[in-house]
């Protein structure tokens, strides 16, 4: 079993601030979930397959980094947590919805640089979930590659961001 601090740890991320209160907030509500199931998958994979209609993307990043980078053309957006840190406790109810009630329609999760999505991934997968892809590499790059931006991959502005 993996838990959040242990994917971060894994990717060197340092958790602090308000990341730190919301992994609290998530080890309170969440239950432990295998780490063998890695699921990743690349940004330019996750386009083609967007584009075929073989999968839907959900932007798990905030508000305001989607008004700073832009998101992915027709990605669903389900924030993980507020720009303040808060945890969204519906995020799962949120990202079935964004399903259509389906828990084996693929799904490829993005956030920043990945750590979010290990972490959502695995929660969703334990929740019954049965076909989420991690864009480990994010938005902006990680040690799994550079990312979605550097790539060149398409993105529009947050048209839901107020």
């Amino acid at each position: 079993m993996t838990t959040f601090l242990e994917v971060a740890s894994r990717k060197g991320w340092a958790i602090t601030g308000p990341s730190l209160l919301f992994v609290l907030c998530l080890v309170c509500f969440s239950t432990a979930v295998q780490a063998d199931e890695t699921g990743l998958i690349t940004p330019q994979d996750t386009w083609e397959r967007a584009q075929e209609d073989e999968l839907l993307i959900i932007d798990i990043r905030t508000q305001g980094e989607w008004e700073e980078t832009g998101i992915p053309p027709d990605a669903v957006l389900v924030s993980l947590y507020s720009d303040w840190g808060v945890p969204n406790l519906d995020f799962v109810v949120e990202i079935l919805e964004a399903a259509n009630g389906d828990r084996n329609r693929p799904i490829a999760l993005i956030c920043a640089g990945g750590v979010r999505t290990a972490f959502a991934a695995d929660l969703l997968r334990d929740r019954g979930f049965t076909q989420v892809l991690d864009v480990g590499e994010g938005m902006l790059g990680s040690g799994d590659g550079p990312g979605w931006i550097a790539r060149g991959l398409p993105t529009e502005p947050c048209s839901e961001c107020s």
